[in-house]
């Protein structure tokens, strides 16, 4: 088991993510934007620099968090697609490269003006999913998709279907503890509920590789791919964090898990505190925050053993 996270909340330059992550005492960041740009769209210029500097500091990327069909390309539009397949192929040598063997992907997005069933779209997406896949499969890497805002993302039968359709030892889920509050539960009829961080992490529990930590309270709709979300400190809103974590360490489970706080910079030490200051610091208590409630659900099972 190890602790990562999407470093870039709390710095742009790689040296203070660095930096963040060494001072939490952990060797990994999860690599999403460097200078505001994601890993696989830097130049090979900038990119030699980064990799000098970790490779520097003896910090690892152990996941790439790219934009490879992710929420904001349409499934219907064939340059969704070739778009992700070019960032695929300009990740997969700077992944070999930096030792990395996961990639977060998606499974596009989703289009509002369809039902939430639609089997020749599903069929499309399918197809176009395989293709990605089976480039990781050729190169030794595992394509995690993440629950997110995303096509098979958007009700638990969604779920079910794609893991029923990709059985890729190359293809795994990254649960995100956080993304199902945000996420209409798009089965039946509208009014849509909710979906549940439980119901969601039960429904993909058999194929999760990683987790993504991530804490709120949904608060409302605001026209736009995301409603408006309250995050937290994890454990202290709706997303199940313990009872995850909890049931994960009980299963045995032994990967990743990867803070994502995206609470920007609400934690001040000092009241003279910077913006970039805060922002740093709230990634660096959440990090101890996270690591505590940890210990305390490691203690709590290790109790439950012993009784």
């Amino acid at each position: 088991m190890y602790y990562t996270g999407f470093a870039d909340e709390a710095a742009d330059s790689i040296e203070k993510q660095i930096e963040v992550t060494k001072e939490l005492g952990w060797q990994y960041i999860e690599a999403r934007n460097i200078d505001g740009k994601n890993l696989t769209d830097i130049s090979e210029e900038k990119f030699e620099e980064v990799y000098e500097k970790l490779k520097a500091s003896g910090i690892k990327i152990n996941c790439f968090g790219s934009a490879v069909a992710n929420w904001g390309k349409d499934p219907r539009q064939e340059e969704s697609y070739t778009q992700s397949l070019e960032e695929l192929k300009r990740a997969i040598p700077r992944m070999q490269k930096l030792g990395t063997k996961m990639i977060r992907g998606m499974s596009f997005g989703i289009p509002r003006d369809l039902s939430p069933r639609n089997p020749e779209l599903e069929e499309k997406i399918l197809t176009n999913l395989k293709k990605l896949v089976e480039m990781c499969e050729q190169t030794g890497i595992t394509y995690v998709h993440e629950n997110c805002m995303n096509y098979f993302s958007q009700s638990y039968e969604h779920m079910e279907l794609l893991l029923e359709e990709i059985k890729s030892p190359n293809f795994k889920i990254v649960f995100d503890t956080g993304n199902p509050l945000m996420a209409d539960n798009r089965m039946g009829e509208e009014p849509y509920q909710k979906q549940s961080s439980w119901k969601a992490y039960q429904t993909l529990k058999d194929r999760i590789a990683y987790i993504h930590i991530k804490d709120g309270t949904y608060l409302k709709e605001t026209g736009g791919i995301f409603p408006e979300m309250e995050y937290c400190f994890p454990g202290e809103g709706q997303g199940q964090v313990k009872k995850i974590v909890k049931d994960l360490l009980q299963d045995g489970y032994n990967g990743g898990f990867s803070i994502e706080p995206h609470m920007g910079a609400v934690y001040h030490n000092d009241q003279a505190d910077s913006e970039a200051e805060a922002k740093y610091n709230t990634y660096l208590e959440y990090g101890k925050r996270f690591m505590k409630l940890m210990e305390t659900v490691k203690a709590e099972i290790k109790e439950a053993n012993n009784g």
